[in-house]
């Protein structure tokens, strides 16, 4: 019985993911490194930057795979090593670029769930942005096959008028409104059109080749 007063503590602490409070100077470096980090995520998040115009698409898919695997790794590094990256840890900026390459970790649902647990707790207490919870809640649920709580995920009728839709439905299409006020989103309503706006003048040519002049808003 007496050991359990030495284990226990422990334990407790591992799980609860207990982390010493961070210097100035491991603050600044944290949010360089993320910063260095989100411009690279950036680059093979999106379409592909012209100087990697020569890469074949196979190559250019496994840098994409390279970026976000290394990215992970290294997240996956500082969180357990600092907990989750807060405002009260590398500021407003640094936590936005921290859930931004969590939120491109697909290939690494177990992390993105974790983070996703860490960061329910943190925006509760004003540390983190809810809508980035609300992005990353929605990317989990579609990784897992599951219909999205907020419809921040969307994909689009590119064989029609290219009109943006969420991505596998909505677990709650009647309240998604007030669901999304919660977490500091606008209409979703609004939301579609602006990224079918975005999404047609991405693609422009090819939907005025079918004759469709301007986006298909709701």
């Amino acid at each position: 019985m007496r050991k359990w007063k030495y284990i226990l503590p422990c334990t407790v602490l591992m799980l609860t993911g207990c982390t010493k409070r961070l210097s100035e100077k491991k603050k600044t470096e944290l949010q360089d490194e993320l910063k260095r980090m989100v411009a690279v995520d950036q680059e093979a998040a999106w379409v592909r930057p012209e100087k990697y115009k020569d890469y074949s698409g196979e190559r250019w898919e496994q840098f994409k795979d390279s970026v976000f695997t290394t990215h992970t790794l290294r997240l996956e590094e500082i969180y357990r090593k600092h907990g989750f990256m807060g405002f009260d840890k590398v500021g407003e900026e640094g936590s936005n670029h921290f859930w931004l390459m969590v939120q491109h970790a697909d290939k690494y649902p177990d992390f993105q769930k974790k983070i996703l647990r860490a960061m329910d707790k943190e925006v509760k207490k004003g540390n983190a942005n809810p809508r980035n919870y609300a992005y990353l809640y929605d990317r989990v649920r579609i990784n897992a096959g599951q219909k999205q709580r907020f419809g921040t995920q969307v994909d689009y009728d590119v064989d029609g008028t290219g009109r943006a839709r969420p991505k596998s439905g909505l677990s709650d299409s009647t309240h998604v409104d007030e669901i999304r006020k919660q977490y500091q989103l606008e209409p979703l309503k609004e939301y579609l059109n602006m990224m079918t706006e975005m999404h047609y003048e991405m693609n422009k040519k090819h939907y005025e080749s079918k004759g469709i002049m301007k986006p298909d808003l709701y």
